[in-house]
Formats: structure tokens, C-alpha cells, sequence
């Protein structure tokens, strides 16, 4: 995927060399020229490097939504007269291998409102989760496979 950068960017430079202008909007289109050269050679590689981009920037945008929500729900909770929650530890088995991406999923947890990692297994696989307000833990766990792993996995592999 470094190497489609670099070739891009590559591509972007000699375009405006070619031209002999060096101005941002040269350089822009010489850019999606390069991608469009990437789109071309796709029989080469298996996955364009901007498609991971795209799920980076997903993955970000997850991150942000999942923390305006949480912080809306905390906010709720703690502003009503009677505390009615539910809180909960729950145990997490992961699909995810590498450490980079275990590290990751516990961050997202962790960032959240209202959920902490409280323990990660010697496996590097099971996460010990407390959550504060959690009616179905299975609901839950599955909230986490589907949106935080997937993503992850998405941005990884």
C-alpha cells in the first residue's frame, strides 16, 4: 500500500514537472491522474491503498459518532433525579490477532463513555469489559463485533 502512495505522489510530481507548474492545483490534478493510472494497473494489486483510506476515515468517524452518543447517554443518566442503570461486567472474546489491532479495540472501548477495559486476558484475546448501563450483554457484544471490530478489520486486513 506504501509503494500505490508513493507511486501516486511520483506520478503527481512528474506531472507537474512535465507541465513546469508548481502550483496546488497541478499538483491536484496530477494526483487523481495517478489515481486513475492505480485504477488501471488494478490487476497488479489485490486492494487500491485508497480503499483503506476510505476505511480509516470510517473507522474515525465511527470513533466520533460512537463518543457523541456515549456522551449524550452518560449525560442523560447522570442528570435524571433516580439512577436506574444496569452496570455490568462482561467477558469479550476477540476475533482480532495482532496486537496493533487488540490495542485499538480496547482504545475505542475505553474511549467511550461508559465502558471500560478492565483486563485483557494472557491470550490477548478475551477482554474483561465494565460497562455502566447494559440491559442484554449479548446486544452488547454483538454492538462491539459490528461496529469496532469490523471496522478495525476493515482498516487491517
Amino acid at each position: 500500500m506504501a509503494f500505490q502512495l508513493l507511486l501516486n505522489f511520483m506520478i503527481a510530481f512528474l506531472w507537474m514537472f512535465l507541465h513546469n507548474d508548481w502550483t496546488g492545483s497541478r499538483f491536484v490534478i496530477g494526483f487523481l491522474l495517478g489515481i486513475l493510472v492505480l485504477l488501471g494497473m488494478r490487476r497488479i494489486w489485490t486492494r487500491l491503498y485508497l480503499e483503506k483510506v476510505w476505511a480509516l476515515i470510517k473507522l474515525i468517524l465511527l470513533l466520533l459518532r460512537e463518543l457523541v452518543v456515549s456522551s449524550y447517554v452518560v449525560v442523560k443518566v447522570v442528570l435524571r433525579p433516580e439512577l436506574n442503570i444496569h452496570p455490568t461486567i462482561l467477558k469479550y472474546t476477540t476475533e482480532l490477532t495482532s496486537d496493533w489491532e487488540v490495542a485499538t479495540l480496547m482504545t475505542l472501548v475505553c474511549l467511550t463513555p461508559g465502558s471500560v477495559v478492565l483486563e485483557l486476558s494472557d491470550d490477548k484475546r478475551t477482554m474483561y469489559i465494565h460497562a455502566m448501563d447494559v440491559d442484554d450483554p449479548a446486544q452488547f457484544r454483538a454492538n462491539i463485533r459490528d461496529t469496532f471490530e469490523r471496522a478495525i478489520l476493515e482498516v487491517t486486513r
